[in-house]
């Protein structure tokens, strides 16, 4: 363990479901946390919880990433708590999901956009001088509602394919600088989903049945292991690819 001792990593959303996976993941390894989203005590929870168990220091910053002037105070207190920033997770993401295309409002999705796509943009612009410095790794996040095209989730899936359209496009105008920006496509078991599972156990095993794994996957040891290879010495070379995590139910040519 230790892999990503001396780094600093921010999460959007890093306070519960897959974003607490993943920072767990990085506690674990001893990096530098920094954890943003829009709830103040789901963070200082979260923070709480991480310090104690791994012994890492975590800022806990509320902000809203659609708001750029709120970015930039994550990245300055970032800068000056720690002195450097390495790796950006863009995790965070709202959206009004199960409501059809004709029913959507512009503020559904504006909600989307705003907590998505404008979150991730703003993000990756501000920490992109940091980056540049410390030759840094982006992740972020898309689904498979946007790659298949799922119903009712018009402004969710044009918010991830919008990331996944300019996270291409960084990851070529970056690459010089030794940065490398990839996409995950995640299907995991969080807090929602587990109460999905009490509430429609019968559409639940049916999901199930659809996933050649026979399971959702762990945030931390499936989600949060990826993130610590792509954005370790070991994966550094891969960057513009978007990576299914979804236990063979996301084929593709």
């Amino acid at each position: 363990m230790g892999k990503m001792k001396g780094k600093v990593v921010i999460i959007t959303g890093g306070g519960k479901g897959i974003g607490f996976g993943i920072t767990t993941a990085y506690a674990k390894e001893g990096a530098n946390l920094v954890i943003t989203g829009r709830t103040e005590s789901t963070l200082l929870k979260a923070k709480e919880k991480l310090e104690k168990e791994h012994s890492v220091r975590v800022l806990a910053i509320p902000a809203d990433g659609g708001k750029e002037d709120e970015v930039q105070k994550v990245i300055d207190l970032t800068k000056e708590e720690f002195g450097r920033i390495d790796v950006i997770i863009n995790n965070a993401q709202a959206s009004k999901s199960g409501v059809m295309l004709e029913d959507h409002t512009m503020e559904d999705f504006d909600l989307a956009i705003y907590s998505g796509l404008y979150s991730t943009f703003n993000f990756m612009r501000l920490a992109f001088p940091h980056l540049k410095e410390s030759k840094g790794s982006v992740i972020n996040f898309a689904s498979g509602a946007g790659i298949s095209g799922k119903p009712g989730q018009s402004s969710y899936a044009a918010a991830k394919e919008g990331i996944r359209g300019f996270s291409r496009v960084a990851a070529t105008e970056w690459g010089e600088h030794g940065i490398n920006v990839n996409v995950i496509c995640p299907l995991a078991m969080t807090e929602s989903l587990a109460k999905w599972k009490e509430e429609y156990p019968d559409l639940y095993e049916r999901t199930i049945q659809s996933i050649p794994m026979g399971r959702f996957a762990d945030a931390e040891k499936d989600i949060g292991r990826l993130c610590i290879f792509l954005t370790s010495e070991d994966g550094k070379y891969i960057t513009g690819e978007t990576i299914t995590v979804q236990g063979g139910s996301g084929l593709r040519p």
